[in-house]
């Protein structure tokens, strides 16, 4: 075969492949790709007044905040639930950063706050008003302004600057799994909304990403904590439930709740990262998935 001919062969090869792969994308991905047949949701820790802030590090043991006592819990790969801080000054979204650094966003603080191995937290940034966070592989933060209807962005370097406002009521943050895009959840609307992040850390193409189920008569979706797999869905606490979103916005379905009480946040945890953690008001829960989880960090 000459030389042209090999070429022209592997260029139609590439094509077809890239097309396949591209269909592979845009196909729908239904709720029960994920969910395996027996899995049911799991207790992991009771009797807490008000859990949120789930957060993973790299071993996959997975930390919680209880936000009125001011306590942050580690569950270690065996299950064993323990008392990691006592200092957290009723810190609410947590999240592990590069050098598996806990951030978290402290509401009594006023303040973005990062702990050192002792549980001891240390501003970043203060005199704000946050709820959550998410840190890219880079220390970049951003975090959501529910008060003042706001988004912010902290540097690297420790500067803060405004991203984004005049949204209803943003909660929820995360990052798609390149970083390359910020998901913000609307909790008194029905919307999700993403936005291109540029080099400076400023966002760019804010568009409705998603619209989110909600309740029969309401008109807030109760929309809190969101994470993501490496597929690329979205999973967003709700009132409905974890609402689940494909790679092109279109609700897979939802995993009902493990209790009726407020659904608050959601991370993968666990030593390979597929099973999801939820909290809920006074207990943590957890279940196991056909999917993985993403770390940001590494």
């Amino acid at each position: 075969m000459n030389n042209s001919k090999t070429v022209a062969l592997l260029s139609v090869v590439i094509i077809a492949f890239l097309g396949g792969y591209e269909s592979a994308q845009s196909q729908d991905l239904p709720l029960s790709l994920i969910l395996i047949d027996g899995e049911k949701w799991e207790l992991v820790s009771a009797d807490h007044s008000f859990t949120e802030g789930p957060a993973v590090n790299s071993a996959g043991e997975v930390f919680f905040t209880d936000v009125p006592k001011s306590e942050i819990y580690k569950v270690d790969l065996a299950g064993k639930v323990t008392l990691w801080s006592d200092q957290t000054n009723r810190t609410a979204g947590a999240i592990m950063g590069p050098k598996d650094v806990l951030y978290g966003a402290s509401i009594g603080g006023g303040a973005i706050v990062k702990f050192d191995a002792a549980g001891k937290p240390t501003p970043i940034v203060s005199n704000i008003v946050c709820n959550d966070l998410v840190v890219n592989g880079a220390g970049g933060i951003y975090f959501t302004d529910h008060k003042n209807k706001k988004v912010w962005h902290v540097s690297p370097q420790g500067k803060l600057q405004q991203v984004d406002q005049n949204m209803t009521s943003p909660n929820g943050i995360i990052l798609w799994p390149d970083q390359k895009q910020l998901i913000v959840s609307n909790t008194k609307g029905s919307e999700l909304w993403t936005y291109r992040i540029e080099a400076d850390g400023s966002l760019s193409h804010k568009q409705a990403y998603s619209t989110m189920r909600l309740p029969v008569g309401e008109t807030e979706s109760g929309a809190d904590g969101m994470t993501v797999d490496v597929v690329g869905r979205l999973y967003v606490c709700t009132h409905e439930g974890v609402q689940v979103f494909d790679t092109q916005g279109r609700l897979s379905g939802i995993i009902a709740k493990p209790q009726q009480k407020f659904l608050s946040n959601i991370c993968f945890g666990g030593k390979n990262l597929d099973t999801l953690y939820v909290t809920t008001m006074d207990k943590v829960y957890r279940r196991k998935l056909n999917t993985q989880g993403v770390r940001y960090s590494k």
